[in-house]
């Protein structure tokens, strides 16, 4: 199971948009995504969930993938972290 750190670097966050855009990202892969801030971990493929992490801009996120096409999926999800996240 591969996973990255990136740092949140979207001054707004991930409030409903991002959350929304990332979740999507994660959801077009068949392989399992999660992501991480602190002790809590969430499945990326679920906007309510990922909101709960309550992730502001400086924040610490972990992705992880688990299964087909892992390696792709965490590789596109670290780099939209990294955009900016479409902000």
């Amino acid at each position: 199971m591969p996973s990255k750190t990136v740092t949140l670097t979207n001054p707004t966050g991930l409030h409903a948009r991002p959350a929304a855009v990332f979740a999507k990202a994660a959801a077009a892969h068949p392989c399992a995504v999660t992501v991480a801030k602190g002790e809590r971990t969430v499945n990326a493929k679920s906007v309510l969930s990922v909101l709960t992490l309550d992730c502001h801009q400086g924040d610490e996120l972990t992705i992880a993938t688990d299964g087909e096409g892992e390696d792709t999926a965490l590789d596109e999800l670290v780099a939209l972290v990294e955009s900016g996240i479409g902000e």
